[in-house]
């Protein structure tokens, strides 16, 4: 992964190497001796060559080559030995050094003085080049000598600032493309393949552009659900209440001694639209935040099951089938909901005299709890589509209202988990929900 932490590192770190750089070369360009000492042409080599000279021809070679050097660079130089006494006459005269010794400030001086030691590499002898170089002279030699740092700054400058383009542009184009993801799904009008390029990406963006897409997915994902569910709902609660006003309507013009025999009717369908709006508000519950999870005694749970499978219905039988040594987290109360509508089913579809089979084993890295009846099973064609809420598959929706499946798929994906239905090759029907070992919220 290309990090954006990394680049924005690197540009940062470009910068200060290059303005410290800079601050230091424009330093010494401008306030240090040993810049002019090190870089001046009338300097460079003077005291090597004048040293060679001196020891191998004598004084008379050595004042001729500093004469050369005055005459050539205005320049003056003396030379004192380790005794404090000057070697040679020198290209400084008497007059200016006494002019010199009488200022106490150097910046009233025409020139600048500079100093250098230099040791004969052939004798060991250590000479004081002093060295007088009038300011006009060096103001023209730092006009010319500051071309190439200047030069370098101007570089340095461009460089930094197309960084600072790139660097920019890296970071405001992915925000602005996610602002107008967010406006997007703000209106409710989010396309994923709006971020698809960024996603490609392979740092910080590209992760955070797959984990919007991902977000915007269910988040339109749920808001179409619930736009359907509130289309189904709607549809849903028109029949009930129909035929309350048609027992209502029956019941006012009925004379008097015969309006009890509607009471009957009238607390029915109350209490069909009473069971109806339960399952939907146990339905919706599921999206809320059901608290943390916990330890689920499953042998605890599946005995509770059983007992009321018997109480409601004595003439079934449930076997239970429990693979020892299994544990789970998640929410008791949700996940008995879930294989208690599943249960249900079950038992209004075993023929009697067969059992149904309460299973839970391990599956892998799962835990499949699954119930099985020998009904009749479901056709092939509707299977995809139980756990819709509200559908009921044709022949089979004399009872209910085509919300336990859906309630039951739901706990499943609240659990990280899943539902599976199918029929059997041997006949019947099997439920089942697949969840991890340790589910989470």
């Amino acid at each position: 992964m290309r990090s954006l932490f990394w680049r924005i590192f690197a540009s940062f770190w470009l910068a200060i190497a290059l303005v410290a750089g800079l601050s230091m070369l424009l330093g010494r360009a401008l306030n240090q001796d040993a810049w002019i000492l090190s870089q001046h042409p009338a300097l460079d080599g003077l005291a090597e060559t004048w040293t060679q000279r001196y020891e191998e021809h004598g004084t008379h070679a050595a004042q001729a080559f500093l004469e050369q050097r005055k005459k050539d660079f205005r320049i003056h130089v003396q030379v004192i030995g380790d005794n404090g006494q000057a070697l040679v006459k020198g290209t400084f005269s008497p007059r200016a050094a006494a002019f010199e010794a009488r200022q106490t400030n150097d910046k009233r001086l025409p020139w600048r003085r500079l100093n250098e030691d230099y040791s004969s590499p052939q004798t060991g002898e250590t000479y004081l080049f002093i060295y007088r170089i009038p300011h006009p002279e060096l103001a023209a030699w730092h006009r010319g000598s500051l071309l190439w740092p200047l030069s370098a700054l101007a570089i340095a400058l461009v460089v930094l600032s197309l960084f600072s383009l790139l660097l920019t542009l890296s970071i405001t184009r992915p925000l602005n493309r996610l602002r107008g993801a967010v406006h997007d799904l703000g209106q409710t009008a989010y396309q994923q393949h709006s971020l698809a390029r960024l996603a490609n990406r392979r740092d910080e963006f590209g992760v955070l552009a797959n984990d919007f897409n991902r977000m915007g997915a269910r988040l339109q994902g749920l808001i179409g659900s619930q736009r359907q569910l509130l289309r189904d709902v709607s549809h849903e609660l028109r029949s009930p209440l129909a035929r309350l006003r048609i027992a209502l309507a029956l019941a006012e013009r009925a004379e008097s001694s015969e309006q009890e025999k509607f009471w009957p009717r009238l607390t029915l369908e109350c209490d069909r639209l009473e069971a109806l709006i339960s399952e939907i508000l146990a339905l919706a519950r599921l999206d809320a935040d059901p608290g943390a999870a916990q330890p689920i005694d499953l042998a605890a749970l599946l005995r509770k099951l059983q007992e009321d499978a018997q109480l409601g219905a004595p003439e079934q039988k449930v076997v239970i089938n429990l693979e020892p040594g299994l544990s789970l987290y998640g929410w008791p109360d949700m996940l008995e909901r879930a294989l208690d509508n599943l249960l249900r089913n079950a038992l209004r579809f075993n023929p009697a005299g067969q059992p149904i089979e309460l299973r839970v084993e391990r599956q892998a890295d799962e835990v499949r709890l699954s119930v099985r009846d020998h009904g009749s099973g479901v056709a092939e064609e509707h299977l995809a589509r139980l756990g819709e809420p509200f559908f009921r598959a044709p022949g089979q929706n004399a009872a209910g209202h085509g919300l336990g499946l859906a309630i039951t798929r739901r706990a499943a994906e609240r659990h990280g988990g899943r539902l599976e239905l199918r029929n059997q090759p041997e006949g019947g029907f099997s439920a089942s929900l697949l969840l991890p070992l340790k589910a989470h919220s």
